[in-house]
């Protein structure tokens, strides 16, 4: 007889997540290479460049949802995902585009950053940055947000989702202690979204004149000055509230929200192996008469 096995559990019982491969790990690394260069060269630019990120936001958008692509397909090639784990993807990214508007525009109060948070937990990093990018994109779509910003945006809900997938004890931190975790992480990660976004809109104020306009040419030190100036001067009262607000859904529904997750991926079995069991006493196979498993002879009665 043959059948497939369950999910695999790991120690403290935590069905295998969907993990990262090294086809998957590469296109993560590309990908986030690609972000870091277009979130950080503008530091970089000379005085006569005139550079700034209306020009290159297209094309940012157009490298990185080839790339994107290349990440779903190798995380699919490494960890087996199923059409059960894309659905998965799918209802996340749906309810994490229907809690962005909850808050947003309201002193930076956005609740789906505890869902991210939680979903790379359990489902890994690989996993947890495809999805954080996907809800982006599909919130933008649902509030007409659709800029030059986007592409910023969903790299850095990707890097938020996929830490949370990186951090330790996934399959031995359990109860307060992983919900800790969980906040001390999510709190600076929703604080930190905040600050690498800065970065996208910051060199749309060159040339203002401001004690905190970006000046292309001006040393790395004098701009990054400027640039804390500019966070502190512009985001904080955002960033601050949306970090508090992941830390207290985590510490308060954060344990519903990984049971249900958890049990979700185990009932979807992900990369379930498909297990041989020993053929039982008596089964055969079919002989010429046609008889089938546990077949007797009559003549041998």
């Amino acid at each position: 007889m043959t059948g497939g096995a369950p999910a695999r559990a790991e120690p403290g019982g935590q069905v295998r997540a969907v993990r990262i491969g090294p086809r998957s790990g590469a296109a993560l690394a590309l990908v986030s290479a690609t972000g870091v260069a277009g979130f950080g060269w503008p530091l970089l630019a000379g005085s006569a460049s005139g550079l700034a990120h209306s020009g290159d936001a297209p094309w940012l958008f157009a490298a990185l949802l080839p790339l994107l692509l290349a990440v779903v397909v190798a995380t699919i090639a490494d960890a087996g995902l199923d059409a059960k784990a894309i659905a998965m993807l799918g209802v996340l990214a749906a309810v994490g585009a229907a809690l962005r508007p909850l808050g947003a525009g309201t002193a930076g109060l956005e609740p789906m950053f505890f869902l991210m948070v939680l979903s790379g937990r359990v489902l890994g990093p690989g996993f947890g940055f495809v999805l954080g990018a996907v809800s982006l994109f599909a919130s933008a779509l649902l509030t007409g947000g659709v800029g030059p910003w986007l592409p910023f945006q969903m790299l850095s809900m990707g890097w938020v989702a996929m830490g949370a997938g990186l951090l330790p004890g996934a399959h031995t931190l359990r109860g307060r202690r992983e919900l800790w975790l969980l906040a001390a992480y999510g709190g600076p990660a929703a604080a930190g979204y905040g600050l690498v976004m800065n970065l996208q809109g910051w060199p749309y104020i060159a040339g203002l004149g401001t004690g905190v306009s970006y000046v292309p040419g001006d040393p790395l030190t004098e701009n990054l000055a400027r640039f804390v100036a500019y966070c502190l001067a512009t985001s904080l009262g955002w960033d601050l509230p949306r970090a508090v607000l992941t830390v207290v859904l985590t510490l308060t529904v954060g344990g519903t929200v990984l049971r249900a997750l958890r049990r979700a991926t185990r009932r979807a079995a992900f990369a379930a192996p498909v297990a041989f069991a020993p053929a039982a006493a008596g089964d055969t196979a079919p002989g010429p008469g046609g008889g089938g498993p546990g077949h007797s002879d009559p003549g041998r009665a």
